[in-house]
């Protein structure tokens, strides 16, 4: 069943708050989405995370919107940055995302940035958050979380 960001910060409060720096890194991430016919479509995106959600914001009818209004299925990564470092792991987020339609939610929206005069904005539903990372220069580290589930840990060498 997907949550949303308050309930995944309150359920793993470390990871959340790691996979938030990673993501404050940058301002531009990658964005997946399904096109019409189920191939993937990778897209650029901003995301925002504010008053205990993680916020999807889009150009008016950009075909990601419309990917997402037909299917809210999605996986979004955050950006790498130059080189190899991946300063706090290469993360990833996959859920579902709603279209916000109600006045009030998209003023406070707007508030914290300054989109266009007409954009779509979609609150991520979450279904799972995926840090990978390098312990020690030795271990290949996978943190897994579900809603409902602790963290899974995977470390490979």
């Amino acid at each position: 069943m997907p949550t949303n960001w308050a309930a995944f910060h309150t359920a793993e409060p470390a990871l959340a708050t790691t996979v938030e720096e990673r993501f404050s890194q940058h301002t531009h991430h990658v964005l997946a989405t399904l096109r019409r016919d189920g191939s993937p479509r990778t897209s650029g995106i901003e995301v925002r995370f504010h008053d205990g959600e993680l916020w999807l914001g889009m150009m008016p009818h950009s075909v990601k919107a419309l990917d997402l209004k037909r299917d809210p299925r999605f996986a979004l990564q955050a950006n790498p940055g130059e080189g190899t470092g991946m300063g706090g792991g290469d993360v990833r987020i996959s859920g579902r995302a709603t279209e916000v339609h109600d006045g009030p939610l998209k003023a406070a929206y707007m508030k914290e940035v300054e989109p266009p005069e007409q954009f779509h904005l979609f609150r991520a539903e979450l279904t799972d958050v995926t840090r990978t990372f390098v312990e020690d220069e030795t271990y290949l580290v996978v943190e897994v979380w579900q809603p409902g589930k602790p963290v899974r840990v995977i470390k490979r060498t």
